[in-house]
């Protein structure tokens, strides 16, 4: 009766009170079955500077690796980035570099000169019911340091990398498609995505899944919720807390 009495205060509209009981507890209940998290400046604070240094790196490695000038690498690396989605695959297209040589090199930054460690990060992760994926653009080695860096390996289910799927990138639709398909989900309605990115917020929006704008707390047309960090979640995303009881779920 409670959380029936929630969803007609939520619904915000005078109507909503002559809505059902039965009805608005299903409402409150339908669980989400996965959560789909984005690593970088997700995982932990955008303010980090570990993002910002690998961009640098990218652009490094395009000058010492590719022979590019320093003048035109960073603009070129933009451009990879408003066509392809990431520079890896705008490099891969038009210069066939190999993206295990690219992505070890990128990423092979000390995480302790960028990262705080964040006790309450594991907590809020492990009171959360669904089972978790990391889905990123990066690679699996590079998300394995980072969540081993903050102590939270064993609470997901996987990573789900740039090689998991097939050089396909977010914001690419087809990306969130392999993803749901790696994690054995066939409902994107049930999912949930988490990213810092409202480009890559938008296609997974339109194709059912629910997001969550991380690293910011202002309302945009590409999420569900926005919240500066994974911590918000208690106060603005507490549906993600809502389980059948165990009879039900068994039935």
């Amino acid at each position: 009766v409670k959380l029936g009495n929630e969803v007609r205060r939520g619904l915000g509209d005078e109507r909503a009170q002559d809505l059902p009981l039965s009805i608005a507890f299903i409402i409150v209940v339908m669980p989400f079955t996965a959560l789909f998290i984005d690593l970088d400046d997700t995982i932990y604070p955008n303010t980090s500077g570990l993002w910002g240094a690998i961009r640098e790196r990218m652009t490094l490695f395009m000058h010492e690796r590719l022979g590019l000038s320093p003048e035109v690498t960073p603009d070129l690396r933009r451009s990879y980035v408003e066509k392809y989605g990431t520079t890896l695959r705008g490099l891969q297209i038009h210069y066939q570099v190999d993206p295990w040589e690219f992505l070890a090199y990128v990423h092979d930054l000390p995480l302790e000169v960028y990262l705080q460690p964040d006790p309450y990060l594991p907590v809020i992760l492990s009171s959360l019911p669904q089972p978790k994926w990391i889905l990123t653009n990066a690679d699996a080695g590079h998300a394995s340091r980072v969540l081993a860096y903050f102590g939270i390996t064993r609470l997901f289910s996987g990573v789900i990398d740039i090689h998991a799927l097939g050089y396909v990138c977010k914001p690419e639709v087809e990306a969130y498609r392999r993803a749901l398909a790696i994690a054995g989900e066939a409902d994107p309605t049930i999912c949930v995505f988490f990213d810092d990115s409202v480009r890559n917020l938008a296609p997974a929006r339109h194709l059912g899944l629910t997001t969550v704008l991380v690293g910011s707390d202002e309302p945009d047309p590409t999420a569900n919720y926005s919240i500066s960090s994974l911590k918000d979640l208690p106060i603005a995303f507490p549906q993600l807390w809502n389980t059948l009881p165990e009879p039900e779920r068994r039935s």
